[in-house]
Order: C-alpha cells, then sequence, then structure tokens
C-alpha cells in the first residue's frame, strides 16, 4: 500500500455531533498518524461539541446556533481551539489552506452553502450530506470539474459503487444498482402503515443512524434521495440506475457493465469502513472493525421494492426526471414532513402525500440558479408547513 500524502490529512467535520460525525471521530481516533480533526461544527448539541473539542483539539469549533456561543466559547476557553458561531463562519472556515478534506455530515439543506464554499475553495469533499447533491446536483458537478475538487462518497450505497468502479472505464458501465434494507416495514401494506408510530419508524432493522435518516430509510425516501444523488456523482440517468431491496444489507451495491458482468461491494453495515475509505482514498487502511462471514448468514435475498405502497421512491424518480428545481422541492418538502411526521403531527402516510402536492403547487424552474434553489426551498417549506394543518394527514 502507498504511503498517504501530507500525514497527517487535516480534517474539517460539518456536522461534527450526529452519527456520521461521531463516527468520523472515531476513525481520527483510531488513525492519529493519518488524520486531524481540523475544524468541528455542530448544530445546536453544545455539550457534545464541547466534549469533542476537549478531546480532539481542533483549530476552530463552530456553534452554528448563535444563542449556545458563550456557552462553548467559556467552556473552552483555556483550551487553544478558537470558538466561533452562525453558518456563516462554517462556510468562510471549510475555505482555509490548511484543511485537506471537508466531510459534509450536516443534516438536509442546511450542507448546501458550506459545502460550495469548499468546492470553489478547490477542497475534497467526503459526502454523507446526499441533499447536497439532490437538491443542486448540476450545480455542485459543474463547480467541482471547475476547481478540482473530488467528490468522495460517503453514503454506503455510493462509497460500494464508487469501489466497483475502481479501475473501469465509465463508458462500460450499463447499469448501477443500489441495495435498500427495506426498513422496518418492508412487506406491510398501505393499511398497516397508516397507523404507524414514529417509535416504530425509528427501529431501523440493520442500521444505527440519526432520526431524520431512520425515518426517511422507512419511508425509502432515503432511497430515492440516493438515486438522485447517484445521478450527478457517477453521471448516469435515471433510467440507468435501479433499486433492489436487500434485506440483510451486507450486499452495499452493485454495478452491471455492458458484457453482463455485474460488480458488488460486500461487508458487514459499519458506516465506519466508508467513512474511512472516504478519507483515506485512493489507499486501503488496515482496521480491527468485525468482519463479514458466510457462516454467519444462511442466505442473502433480493426483491423488488413495493412502490405502489411506498410512495416517496416513485417521486424521488419523477423529480430526477423532471429534473430543473423539482428535486429541490421533493427534499424541502421530505424535510417538512418528517419533522411533522417525528412530531406527531402527521401521520406516516402524511408524508407521502405532503411531498406529492408541494410537487403540483411548487413554481417549476428548469436552470435554476442558486438563488432559485435557495428561494425554492424557503418558498417549499412555507407551503408545506402550511399543509400541515390544512391537509387530513394525521392517521
Amino acid at each position: 500500500m502507498s504511503e498517504l500524502k501530507h500525514q497527517p490529512k487535516n480534517i474539517a467535520i460539518l456536522g461534527a455531533t450526529g452519527s456520521i460525525g461521531t463516527q468520523t471521530l472515531e476513525v481520527i481516533q483510531e488513525n492519529p498518524s493519518l488524520f486531524k480533526a481540523w475544524l468541528l461544527t455542530a448544530h445546536s448539541n453544545a455539550y457534545l461539541l464541547i466534549q469533542q473539542a476537549l478531546q480532539f483539539a481542533p483549530a476552530y469549533a463552530v456553534i452554528c446556533d448563535e444563542s449556545k456561543y458563550m456557552e462553548v466559547k467559556n467552556a473552552l476557553a483555556h483550551t487553544s481551539t478558537q470558538v466561533l458561531a452562525g453558518h456563516q463562519a462554517a462556510c468562510e472556515l471549510v475555505t482555509a489552506a490548511e484543511i485537506d478534506i471537508v466531510l459534509t455530515a450536516m443534516v438536509g439543506f442546511s450542507g448546501l452553502e458550506p459545502t460550495i464554499a469548499a468546492i470553489k475553495a478547490g477542497k475534497d469533499i467526503a459526502l454523507a450530506n446526499k441533499e447536497t447533491l439532490v437538491v443542486a446536483g448540476e450545480l455542485i458537478t459543474t463547480l467541482a470539474r471547475a476547481s478540482g475538487s473530488r467528490l468522495l462518497p460517503v453514503d454506503s450505497e455510493h462509497s460500494a459503487i464508487f469501489q466497483c468502479l475502481a479501475g473501469e472505464d465509465p463508458a462500460s458501465v450499463e447499469k448501477l444498482i443500489l441495495t435498500a434494507s427495506g426498513g422496518p416495514f418492508r412487506g406491510r401494506d398501505a393499511e398497516f402503515l397508516s397507523a404507524v408510530t414514529r417509535q416504530q419508524a425509528l427501529k431501523h432493522p440493520n442500521w444505527v443512524m440519526g432520526a431524520k435518516i431512520t425515518i426517511d430509510s422507512a419511508t425509502l425516501m432515503n432511497k430515492g434521495l440516493e438515486v438522485i444523488e447517484a445521478r450527478w456523482l457517477f453521471d448516469v440517468q435515471a433510467d440507468d440506475i435501479e433499486v433492489v431491496v436487500h434485506p440483510q444489507s451486507i450486499v452495499h451495491s452493485l454495478v452491471q457493465f455492458n458484457d453482463g458482468s455485474v460488480k458488488a461491494q460486500m461487508g458487514l453495515p459499519d458506516m465506519k469502513l466508508p467513512i474511512q475509505y472516504a478519507l483515506a482514498w485512493p489507499n486501503r487502511l488496515q482496521n480491527q472493525f468485525k468482519r463479514f462471514s458466510f457462516a454467519d448468514f444462511a442466505s442473502l435475498t433480493f426483491e423488488q421494492p413495493d412502490t405502489d405502497t411506498f410512495k416517496n421512491l416513485p417521486l424521488a424518480y419523477q423529480a430526477l426526471q423532471q429534473g430543473g428545481n423539482m428535486p429541490c422541492i421533493i427534499n424541502a418538502a421530505n424535510e417538512v414532513a418528517v419533522a411533522a411526521f417525528l412530531k406527531d403531527e402527521i401521520g406516516f402516510l402524511g408524508m407521502s402525500d405532503m411531498i406529492s402536492e408541494c410537487m403540483v403547487q411548487i413554481g417549476f424552474i428548469g436552470k435554476p440558479s442558486l438563488n432559485d434553489y435557495l428561494n425554492t426551498d424557503k418558498e417549499t417549506r412555507i407551503f408545506a408547513q402550511n399543509l400541515i394543518t390544512k391537509m387530513p394527514l394525521k392517521a
């Protein structure tokens, strides 16, 4: 294995206190000679950000919720870590010359602007915030080509495809196959889903993730967003991306080539593996993660997703095929819908109803600018929020 360059690499973690952020810090802790946490940001979890800064001694810590600034600043006053507050501070710091890789793990639309700032500065992006490409895939990929920024996927499915494509001619790719666990309600019908609770939806069978992505997995919206992300990451069309349900979550995704060959990347469900791969790329690092054994799995099964019951997946395909600002609309509507479901304001099936209505009612823009994306996001959120009380969504 060739040596990593510029050791240790300075890592900026946008969303350090979330599930991906905390696991990224575990990878850094296990490889202190290779990686250093240079910048940590959090939305509002001041307590955990403080603990992380005390342990990893980053050059900077940013708390985006400005009301928590003094709490973080006072707690770290005796350290060398400089504390800043606000979303704009994160956008500015990611351009720092000292940073080698920016890992974007902020939840939802909030990750767009700092990711754009980092790309414009030519930083390599370890992309865990899929919404960035969902909302503005064409803009992001165009900026990355112009600056030389490399997009290194952290989602397990996209990391799997990225690994399968290593050394392959992109022109030989016939189809990408994204696997989905099916979530906690695989095989259930609409009648059952109409009465499910958030507690039930938050019990994912295979992965430990944040609340938002766990609900997205239960509705299959997460897979829909991944389809849109894959279109831009790998420069393929919607018709060349297939979703297959694989309940064991061992095969993370596959690539089919024009000679009929299929390559798959497999492993136990552990997000630290794709995180480590993105940070160390193009190298592979030895680790002590638990290994997959066929002896532990009597069978690996695959089936087609139930798109009649789980409507978010076909809605995502529809948005991708329509293009323009439509993926931005479904992303914003989905974020409002998931938040409402988690607060018991709407039912499980109501999330799809809300997204569908927003797709019909929000104005379509075929060639959106960054300002168009920002305005579309704001308009959709306001409209979706009003739907919570106006539509009979609660089961």
